[in-house]
């Protein structure tokens, strides 16, 4: 008998039998979220770019868990030739990195033709305003702050899917959607 199995019969089943459903307000029992998490589809590729072996494994575990496929990359030199052969649907980089820092990384993501079109999230341990400004600037779709959570990850995500939940560019969105209706 697990834990809980034995809170349950100590308790009752009200409280948990239907954990993780939502409930008429729309907020998931059992959990912190106020809404039902809405997920990319299974086999969503996503690259990410870190030195950190911590928010590597951090973030694949993360991501595996709801089906990813990940690719990893410690410089971002390596992870843009990923990208230009894996095409993947998602990018996950770091700013500070060696050699080649994350902005110059993403300028070269979206002057390649290969690349442009892959949603990028930067993440940085600094949460300088500064650092949102310029990644907005220069094409990423959004920043996360280290250290993040499970739930933050997902809610970057989830603000990139498009009707088919495969991640998409904002702006690429924005764009196809004012071009598809009528004014």
């Amino acid at each position: 008998m697990g834990i809980f199995d034995r809170i349950r019969s100590t308790f009752g089943n009200a409280e948990f039998e239907s954990e993780g459903s939502a409930d008429s307000a729309g907020a998931v029992k059992g959990e912190r979220r106020r809404k039902r998490r809405v997920n990319a589809r299974d086999d969503t590729r996503a690259l990410i770019i870190d030195d950190s072996p911590t928010v590597v494994f951090a973030l694949k575990k993360i991501l595996r868990s709801a089906g990813f496929i990940t690719f990893e990359a410690g410089d971002a030199e390596s992870g843009i030739e990923i990208a230009r052969t894996e095409k993947p649907d998602l990018v996950f980089l770091d700013i500070i990195l060696p050699g080649v820092n994350g902005f110059a990384a993403l300028r070269t993501l979206r002057r390649d033709e290969l690349t442009r079109h892959i949603p990028v999230i930067m993440i940085s341990g600094n949460e300088q305003a500064t650092e949102l400004f310029f990644g907005s600037r220069i094409g990423a779709d959004d920043f996360m702050k280290k250290p993040f959570s499970r739930f933050e990850v997902f809610a970057r995500i989830e603000r990139l899917l498009d009707k088919d939940m495969v991640p998409r560019r904002v702006a690429a969105a924005m764009i196809e959607g004012k071009a598809g209706s009528p004014e």
